[in-house]
């Protein structure tokens, strides 16, 4: 997927997650991680980010995360969403999101 602006979603609120992605050629992927129990989880929540981006075919992209305890599937719903937002897809064909 072609990332053509900064995408974002996600919130501050307890349990959820702001995901920041800004399109970047040729760098692959950076991923900057924030959270409140990242000792913890950090490594499952970079593994659900960059399993979620390879999934999308988003390859060169700087990603900014503030993670407030959000579950695996909030992570990957918000990182789709932001990569959406950066690519400019306004219809999304629902039946066929993993």
């Amino acid at each position: 997927m072609n990332l053509i602006q900064k995408g974002i979603a996600g919130t501050l609120e307890s349990s959820d997650i702001l995901v920041i992605v800004n399109p970047q050629a040729g760098g692959g992927v950076q991923l900057s991680i924030q959270s409140k129990v990242e000792k913890q989880f950090g490594a499952t929540i970079r593994r659900v980010i960059v399993e979620k981006l390879e999934a999308l075919g988003v390859t060169d992209v700087v990603v900014d995360v503030k993670d407030q305890g959000a579950l695996d599937c909030v992570i990957a719903a918000r990182v789709q969403a932001a990569v959406y937002r950066a690519a400019g897809v306004d219809k999304v064909n629902y039946e066929v999101l993993s």
